[in-house]
């Protein structure tokens, strides 16, 4: 809000908030250029816009958006990993603008349409993307505000931001916007403990959780692949083996599955993305390993070494495992070998997520 304005009407007896239709999109962003003091919000994904009338007239605009890629103040008071942030993004919703016009600003009003967004929010993001929601977060300039309608509806201060500026390919070397509030308000009770929990309860779960690797980080994942030693034939090798295993591993975290989906993956990288993988260069071209060499590193390549680099990869850059771990062993049935002995495998699991973290023979 901008400024104490004496309302030129009584204050509303009935409010209604209800969702705009396509038709009044145009009208809504007309109206947030004209007296938001960032304008009308660009179109970054889900969101949802709501206005307040009285009757006929318009008497407030708040939208709600995607949350935040990166905040550190939220992040730590939720507890947040890196492993699971991307993932769980999906369950903050941001309120990117409110706006309430000139010519309203009655006493309590913010706190009664925050109040009323929070009641429907929830279900109104569920039935237009599928996704269920756990908290609303917000930003606010400290330049201009205190946040003092947030405060009244009891949202959290959970820290301000550094003043670093998003921009393409990462974050400004040095601050260059005034630091901002960061609010936030939990919908569900134990909304804090789902959101950091090892594993999401079914009811919150969409398709599996992400990691986001920057290309440093895979070079990084190329020095720990270069620990193993190459078992194959010198004659006629043409990719490095830590180069094979690294876009093996990419692929597989993209989601690809099988030696055909990997060289695939492979063959579709462009000319910048094999240069990050080291891939070798031939004519002024990189090239990518074949089918049969994938399959051949795959099927051949030492499974305790291999595992070891990855963990220690994870170990690096994601943080250990926060959960209880079981080691359990099991004697694999019709395994009998001629010198009568059974084939033992032993596992580690991970009790929250189900994750098996190594097995051995």
């Amino acid at each position: 809000m901008f400024g104490r304005v004496k309302p030129s009407k009584p204050y509303p007896s009935v409010l209604n908030l209800r969702l705009i239709s396509p038709v009044e999109q145009a009208q809504f962003d007309d109206l947030m250029a004209k007296h938001h003091r960032r304008g009308a919000l660009r179109r970054i994904g889900h969101e949802l816009h709501y206005v307040v009338t009285d009757g006929q007239s318009w008497i407030a605009l708040i939208s709600f958006s995607p949350a935040a890629l990166r905040c550190a103040a939220r992040d730590r008071w939720i507890g947040w990993r890196p492993q699971v942030r991307t993932d769980r993004l999906r369950l903050i919703a941001n309120n990117s603008r409110f706006l309430i016009l000139p010519g309203h600003h009655y006493p309590n009003l913010a706190s009664r349409i925050l109040s009323g967004c929070r009641r429907r929010l929830a279900d109104d993001w569920l039935s237009h993307f599928s996704k269920p929601l756990l908290m609303l977060e917000t930003f606010v300039d400290s330049q201009y505000h205190w946040g003092t309608i947030y405060r009244a509806d009891n949202w959290i201060h959970a820290g301000n931001t550094r003043g670093y500026r998003r921009i393409y390919g990462g974050y400004s070397d040095r601050p260059t916007e005034s630091v901002k509030f960061v609010f936030v308000k939990p919908l569900h009770r134990d909304a804090r403990r789902i959101l950091c929990a090892p594993r999401l309860p079914d009811a919150y779960l969409h398709g599996v959780e992400k990691m986001k690797l920057t290309p440093r980080d895979f070079h990084s994942l190329l020095e720990y692949f270069e620990s193993i030693e190459d078992f194959r034939s010198a004659q006629g090798r043409r990719h490095k083996l830590a180069c094979v295993l690294a876009l093996i591993s990419a692929a597989v975290l993209s989601g690809a599955r099988g030696y055909k989906e990997i060289w695939i993956w492979c063959d579709e990288l462009s000319q910048a993305n094999r240069r990050h993988f080291r891939c070798r260069l031939s004519r002024g071209k990189r090239l990518v390993p074949s089918r049969s060499v994938i399959r051949t590193v795959m099927v051949e390549v030492e499974p305790q070494r291999l595992q070891r680099c990855i963990n220690d990869f994870c170990a690096r850059h994601f943080g250990s495992p926060q959960e209880a771990l079981a080691i359990d062993g099991k004697t694999l049935r019709g395994s009998d070998r001629d010198d009568k002995r059974q084939t033992h495998v032993m596992n580690v699991v991970g009790h929250q997520s189900g994750y098996c973290y190594a097995k051995k023979k």
